[in-house]
Parts: C-alpha cells; sequence; structure tokens
C-alpha cells in the first residue's frame, strides 16, 4: 500500500495538488486495502487519513493499519474540513469523475481558502498496470469460471431455462471459493443470444440453439471474466462458419496484440478479420476491456480508443458476431499483457461443443 501511495503521491504533485480525496471504493480498496461501503480517504503529503462511520471503525482499523482512523460525528464534509485543516491544505483534488455535482457544491460552500481541483481517473490509470499478487488473484478468479464451465455442461439439456443455469453458475462459484460473482451472469438460448447483453429470463432450451454463457468470479476483489458458445444437439453449416470466423478473429487478436499499441490498434485486428468477412455490422462492441477490482476499468480496447497497453495489464480479448433471428456468437477470455505478447488466463476449450 505505500507504495501505491507515494506514486500517487508523485502524481499529485505533478498536478500541483497538496491532498487529494478519494471517495470511488475501488480506489479507496487499492491505497488502503479499506473494504468497508462508508469511507473517504485523504491523502495528505505525508499522512493518508481514512473517514468512516462507527459501523466500520473496527473493520478500518484491521484493514487500513498505515492510516489514521477519523470517526466521523458530524457530516462528511464537516470532517474533511477539520482535517484539511489540520494538515494545511491549499490545494485539494477530488474524483471528478465520481463526486457528484451536490457533494461538491456543499463541500465547496464550507471551505474559505482552499481550492478544489477536479483530478478525473487519477488512481485508475495506477491500476491499470498490476502487481504481481493483483494477476495471481485474477488467475485465480478465472480459474473458478473454468470449473464453473465444465460444470456447468452437464445441466444444459432440453427445457432447462437460462435462469436455471445462471443460478448453478453463480451458486458453483461462489461455493468454490469466489467472493461473489462480478455482474449479472448472461445466459442466452437461440436466436436470443444475438442480443450482446441479453437479460437472463425464463426462456427454455430447445436442440439445436446456441447457448451463449457470460460469467466471471471475483476472488479478493479482483475480477475476471469469460464467455463461451455451445450448442444443443447437431450444428449446422452457419452456425459452424459463424463460431469458426468469431475464434479465427480472437486468435489473430491474441497472437498480435502487443505492448505499444493503443486500444483501437488491437481491437482492428480482429475487427479486420470479422469486416473482411461481412460481418462488420454484426461486431458492434468494443473488443476488450480492463479488468481488476472492477469488471470493466482501463484499457479500452476499442475502435475510438487511444489507451495505450502497457506490460502488466489486465483485460478481456471478446470478438462477436450476433445476427437478429438467428442467434449470436461470443467468445472471451481474460488476459494479461506481458512484454512478449498475450498470456492467456482463461483455460476452457474453443472447440464448439455439441451437446
Amino acid at each position: 500500500m505505500r507504495v501505491r501511495l507515494e506514486k500517487l503521491r508523485k502524481r499529485l504533485a505533478e498536478y500541483q495538488v497538496d491532498v487529494m480525496l478519494v471517495s470511488k471504493p475501488e480506489n479507496i480498496r487499492y491505497l488502503s486495502g479499506f473494504t468497508g461501503s462508508s469511507g473517504v480517504l485523504i491523502v495528505g503529503p505525508r499522512e493518508t487519513f481514512l473517514l468512516t462511520d462507527f459501523c466500520y471503525a473496527e473493520q478500518a482499523r484491521g484493514e487500513a493499519p498505515q492510516c489514521n482512523i477519523c470517526v466521523k460525528r458530524n457530516s462528511d464534509s464537516d470532517e474533511f474540513i477539520a482535517v484539511l485543516r489540520d494538515i494545511g491544505s491549499r490545494t485539494v483534488g477530488f474524483e471528478s469523475h465520481f463526486v457528484t455535482v451536490k457533494d461538491h457544491d456543499e463541500l465547496a460552500k464550507k471551505i474559505s481558502g482552499i481550492t478544489l481541483k477536479p483530478l478525473a481517473q487519477v488512481v485508475e490509470r495506477l491500476r491499470a498496470v498490476k502487481e504481481e499478487e493483483e494477476v495471481a488473484c485474477i488467475t485465480k478468479a478465472a480459474r473458478l469460471g473454468d470449473a464453473a464451465f465444465s460444470h456447468i455442461l452437464p445441466f444444459i439439456k432440453p427445457g432447462v431455462t437460462e435462469k436455471e443455469l445462471a443460478l448453478e453458475l453463480e451458486f458453483f462459484m461462489i461455493k468454490n471459493g469466489a467472493e461473489k460473482v462480478g455482474f449479472d451472469i448472461i445466459v442466452a438460448f437461440g436466436a436470443r443470444s444475438s442480443m450482446p447483453h441479453a437479460r437472463t429470463s425464463d426462456e427454455k432450451l430447445y436442440p439445436g440453439e446456441f447457448i451463449k454463457m457470460d460469467f466471471g468470479a471475483v476472488y479478493k476483489g479482483y475480477h475476471a471474466d469469460m464467455t463461451r458458445t455451445v450448442i444443443l444437439g447437431r450444428t449446422t453449416k452457419r452456425q459452424r462458419e459463424i463460431y469458426r470466423l468469431v475464434c479465427e478473429a480472437q486468435e489473430l487478436a491474441l497472437s498480435k496484440i502487443s505492448a505499444g499499441q493503443v486500444g483501437k490498434e488491437a481491437d482492428e485486428i480482429a475487427r479486420f478479420c470479422i469486416r473482411k468477412a461481412g460481418y462488420d455490422e454484426n461486431f458492434g462492441h468494443n473488443l476488450g476491456h480492463g479488468l481488476g477490482l472492477e469488471i470493466h476499468e482501463i484499457p479500452v480496447l476499442g475502435p475510438r480508443s487511444e489507451d495505450l497497453l502497457e506490460a502488466g495489464m489486465t483485460f478481456t480479448v471478446e470478438p462477436g458476431i450476433y445476427i437478429p433471428g438467428f442467434g449470436g456468437v461470443r467468445v472471451e477470455d481474460s488476459v494479461v499483457l506481458k512484454k512478449d505478447g498475450v498470456k492467456v488466463l482463461t483455460g476452457s476449450t474453443k472447440e464448439l461443443l455439441e451437446l
């Protein structure tokens, strides 16, 4: 934690900021270790203060021993001001992408002689390049996803519902060590699989249909994400062609993505493959997104992304083709970027399974 805080302090000096208010829970956890839902971190030039309420005071002392713990007695802004004045703050940075206009305005009214400076995604950019321990947690989360995929296959039978499969996936991952699932699990059958983020329903499964499953475990706060698409019964020629094309696009991207590219360059590797086959209009989302304490982080691998890809970043690679009335295929892996290319953390087969 101390190394992370020192990196942040160096960034703050570049922005000519004395102190930073950190309000976003994932950023508080990253910088202090505190996992409670009520807290604000004040990062000063030499000391760090964690403001929380009585319900989390004991937890904060245990999880964030390097912080000065302040238990709130009055409003948040009153506590902010007392600490800020004690440490002689003049320019205070705040997370402008997270703090509401209302909270900003209320704090600004009570401050005299202190300037509030908006800083967007400063901590998130520190979080983008992962430490070895963070990659280990994401790897463990990916393995839980792999185990869940193997577990769910025998449950895929005629008449099962999307919700039943989603619940079984969730139960299995939590029972086997996941802190929780990373997002609402997506299970979509048949023509409904053409919706990239279909809402899981009571729809029943029939032979010949695609089964698209997008799910992920959280381990010690860190997310993994995977999608696999399988078939109940025998595949048709068109189903096999679409599936093959998605896999080819993904494999090409996995082999060509490298440190030093920007997000749009990585995205174009897979998108060119799909465009060349005539399905450009059927691949309407980004190729991937960062993974970590949040399910969507920096970097973005998309057509407009200028995010620089660096060794140590973790993200998804997930091309897809979605055809209304026919169905959709997505194949998604969690990966970590190394100096010599991509290392895939998801281990589940990408063979088109006929169940």
